[in-house]
């Protein structure tokens, strides 16, 4: 958000837990805690709007936030829909949006049939907190160890969408076109925009659903809502209230990126434009992997594609962390996502030619 609230001459500051956190390297910055209330309520002082990148902040930060007058988007009402699974579920069934077969667990006996998903309903992301569980004496070990769970139905879906909407306090709302996501171990890898899979009369449901989730939660600010499609249906899976991996592609691929359009939400601007400015637009996440100097890939994969974009995110290199990606957009997918896989696999290091 950083880059895009430069543009638009709004000074923006973080509140960082450290001087090396990725948004403190481009941006003013404060150090603190974002657990501790009094830690946010004095940095708040300095600002006349706050807003959240992750959904880890507790939500009573956020409610003392509010006691205090101060604005803050996504609000605490809205907030709690991406941080409690059980109250997302409970709330799409309210709105009468499909769900998978789902329970709150706390031991007892299960009407959901096994093979299913069993998930922590708080602090899991990227594959963390989500479990398959065949058996019950398996969800009675898990219980055990990890306490009250929801169950969900295992859905033999096609394939994964998200839809990115953005809604503004005076209820201005807009959507992207859905973004297919392609996952492995759990982590999103690659997304593909817009989904070359979903008919277009589903497309145009599952758009038309995400709005309704928008105005129901009172969202103020950008929605990802991740979803199963199998066949002519979907299920909700999460919702996530913030500017989301899914939506990383927009920085090219929109007329306004997810990153602009929740600076305008938040600030009760009119929102923009979300038409792609290609037919396509590929986006590969890079992977915490062997290589570290990106130097030489560069030399590489800037000369054998030039209409690459690159984002490194300034994170410490890890196995499997999300640490930059890039973008490539045009008009032939297959030509694209090939590009997008060289170009993630060689910086990975998981090939070197």
């Amino acid at each position: 958000m950083a880059i895009p609230a430069n543009d638009l001459g709004i000074d923006f500051k973080v509140f960082a837990s450290d001087e090396n956190d990725s948004a403190a390297q481009v941006a003013k910055y404060v150090i603190g805690d974002y657990t501790s209330a009094a830690d946010v309520l004095a940095f708040a002082k300095g600002c006349d709007v706050i807003t959240f990148e992750h959904e880890l902040v507790p939500e009573r930060v956020v409610v003392a936030l509010e006691q205090a007058g101060v604005r803050v988007y996504p609000k605490s009402n809205s907030f709690t829909y991406s941080q409690d699974k059980l109250a997302m579920r409970k709330k799409i069934e309210e709105i009468g949006l499909p769900n998978p077969k789902w329970s709150h667990y706390e031991g007892g006996a299960v009407e959901i049939k096994f093979p299913l998903i069993a998930k922590s309903p708080s602090g899991g992301y990227d594959g963390r907190g989500v479990w398959v569980v065949n058996s019950a004496n398996e969800l009675a070990d898990l219980y055990k160890n990890t306490g009250v769970l929801l169950l969900e139905e295992k859905i033999n879906f096609d394939f994964e969408i998200s839809v990115m909407v953005a809604r503004s306090p005076h209820n201005q709302a807009a959507a992207w076109p859905p973004t297919a996501t392609i996952q492995s171990d759990g982590i999103c890898t690659m997304t593909i925009t817009p989904a070359p899979k979903l008919k277009e009369n589903l497309a145009k449901e599952v758009a038309s659903a995400a709005l309704k989730i928008a105005q129901a939660i009172d969202l103020v600010g950008v929605l990802a809502v991740e979803m199963f499609i199998e066949g002519d249906k979907f299920y909700i899976n999460e919702l996530a209230l913030r500017p989301h991996n899914s939506g990383h592609w927009s920085i090219e691929g929109s007329i306004t990126s997810q990153f602009e359009q929740h600076l305008r939400a938040i600030l009760d601007l009119p929102l923009g434009a979300t038409t792609l400015t290609n037919k396509f637009a590929v986006m590969g996440n890079v992977l915490g992997g062997e290589k570290s100097d990106m130097y030489r890939p560069y030399l590489h994969l800037m000369a054998r594609t030039p209409g690459l974009k690159f984002h490194q995110y300034g994170k410490e290199v890890r196995p499997g962390r999300k640490i930059g990606h890039v973008t490539l957009c045009g008009e032939n997918l297959l030509e694209l996502q090939s590009e997008i896989e060289h170009a993630i696999d060689y910086m990975n290091g998981a090939i070197d030619e």
